[in-house]
């Protein structure tokens, strides 16, 4: 089994990264055995299609390292690793442009979502994005891709590519990634929004629990969180229709490992006078450890550029045979 993940360098976790991936990384890692492999890239290359100034975007790569190992991942056990540098990823996207066809891109409703009605101001990145992303997880034949709801689409344009390749090819080269639906997958909405998912791109920083908030921001934020003048409900089903109180509810019992019911059961009648303090004291309890290690690993850049590179140098011998036989199949001498 060789599961692969990938997570845009933005810049630091917020809670929604933390909560909706990260931990199930971190769980998956520690469940692999000994013949499994987990990969974990930064996708830098995908990035490129938002302008951003180069001192940004290494910092950005770097503190996403750092976040990543500071939550759980181990580079000794997973390879972690950004992906500009393993050039394979780029080698691979385009020889499967080749084979990509430009009405399964059409279809892409992520590309139509982000674009709106500026589709010709869009840049060609990020039409063939997906393209890049199929390349990210068939150079290493990943058997499984973690997925949520918005990454669906993208697995099965993967499968569609690979698929085609080998037929074209009269080859058995690429292997048809399957999901790994997380058996806790949480969904982290804003707290002034409940309908709204946790963001980085949120122009309010009220909006989100950042991975560098100390204590006292935490509980200020959730304390001013979004909610209604209603009381708690005593089970899950009270909670229809109140999507912000759905969320801190949400919040809750992941962290405290607790279904949804068994915290409306603990506050049943009380209102969120009462339950904004405990969800704070959670966080932060639950995030110092995390801040604390990501603040000291933040400020070591060679450290930090050490593990991507013996990460990367472990993706690119992975990558190599994969990328070879491609080339081969398609008759390109190197």
């Amino acid at each position: 089994m060789r599961v692969l993940s990938g997570i845009q360098p933005t810049g630091n976790l917020h809670l929604g990264n933390y909560l909706g991936a990260i931990r199930n990384w971190v769980r998956m890692q520690d469940e692999m055995d000994s013949g499994s492999q987990c990969f974990f890239f930064l996708a830098d290359m995908h990035s490129i299609t938002v302008h951003e100034g180069r001192e940004q975007r290494i910092r950005n790569v770097r503190d996403m390292a750092a976040a990543l190992v500071a939550a759980g991942i181990d580079p000794d056990r997973s390879v972690l690793f950004n992906q500009a540098r393993v050039p394979a990823h780029a080698e691979l996207c385009w020889l499967l442009n080749g084979t990509a066809r430009i009405g399964w891109l059409n279809r892409m409703t992520q590309f139509k979502d982000k674009v709106g009605k500026d589709r010709e101001g869009a840049s060609i990145g990020l039409f063939v994005y997906p393209v890049l992303q199929a390349a990210d997880i068939l150079v290493y034949n990943a058997t499984h891709v973690p997925v949520g709801e918005d990454q669906k689409q993208h697995l099965e344009l993967a499968r569609d590519i690979a698929t085609k390749f080998n037929t074209d090819f009269g080859v058995e080269l690429f292997t048809l990634p399957d999901p790994i639906i997380p058996r806790e997958s949480a969904r982290i909405m804003s707290l002034r929004d409940g309908t709204a998912k946790m963001s980085k791109s949120d122009p309010s920083d009220m909006s989100r629990i950042n991975l560098t908030d100390d204590d006292d921001a935490i509980m200020q934020k959730v304390k001013k969180a979004k909610t209604d003048p209603e009381p708690l409900p005593d089970n899950a089903g009270g909670l229809a229709g109140r999507p912000e109180a759905n969320n801190l509810l949400g919040i809750y019992a992941t962290l405290s490992g607790i279904s949804v019911d068994a915290v409306c059961a603990e506050f049943a009648g009380k209102g969120f006078g009462a339950f904004k303090p405990a969800l704070g004291e959670l966080l932060v309890e639950t995030l110092r450890p995390i801040r604390a290690r990501f603040m000291e690993l933040r400020t070591d850049d060679a450290a930090l550029d050490a593990i991507l590179e013996k990460g990367a140098a472990k993706a690119s011998a992975a990558a190599a045979p994969t990328l070879r036989a491609a080339y081969d199949a398609m008759g390109l001498m190197r």
